[in-house]
């Protein structure tokens, strides 16, 4: 009887252990997903590496240290002054922020042109120093890896919306964590964008 006992609880213990090593065996690709996703959600701006608007290849981990902002840009669009505050937002606060812009046909087919049109278009109306970067998609299948990653809060930990027309924008911290994003509306200089920009 006592043998039978012993013999018992030996299986039960050797049952619980196994089950232990099961349980712990399963978890660990869960935890493991969920360290994944952690990582995916903590990703940083400064990952990526983009054309500039003359095809040179740019690494975004060149802007540590400063916020961005980056921007969506359109010559042909009631928006396009939107430009001129840029640029100036650039020039008076670009010890604290540098603005970034992407042009693209995404809405209204208003950038037509090439990437050379719209550089010339930028320098002769407005004047623009900020850095421009290759012609691009904002929204659609063809989306641009940067701005999957902008719009989308389980990447980027933070912000989950993506440009509904030209000249949205999106506040970028100095490690490069989305911090905001902005409509078409709010203007370069508004108070709530400069505000953000100050804090």
């Amino acid at each position: 009887m006592k043998k039978s006992f012993a013999l018992l609880s030996l299986g039960a213990a050797a049952a619980v252990a196994v089950a232990c090593s099961q349980n712990t065996a399963n978890n660990q690709p869960m935890t493991d997903n969920t360290e994944n996703a952690q990582t995916a959600a903590t990703g940083s701006v400064h990952d990526f590496t983009v054309q500039s608007i003359d095809g040179k290849s740019v690494s975004l981990s060149q802007y540590k240290g400063k916020k961005l902002l980056i921007v969506n840009t359109a010559s042909e669009c009631g928006y396009t002054p939107q430009y001129k505050e840029l640029e100036e937002l650039y020039k008076k606060h670009g010890d604290k922020v540098t603005v970034l812009g992407f042009p693209a046909n995404d809405f209204g087919a208003q950038e037509p042109g090439s990437n050379q049109d719209i550089a010339t278009f930028c320098e002769k109306n407005y004047g623009v120093t900020f850095p421009l970067f290759s012609k691009i998609t904002v929204k659609g299948d063809e989306t641009a890896p940067l701005y999957k990653f902008l719009s989308d809060k389980s990447k980027n930990g933070s912000v989950g919306e993506a440009p509904n027309w030209n000249f949205c924008k999106y506040l970028v911290d100095e490690q490069g964590k989305v911090v905001k994003f902005y409509s078409s509306k709010v203007t370069p200089l508004s108070t709530e964008l400069v505000g953000d920009i100050m804090k």
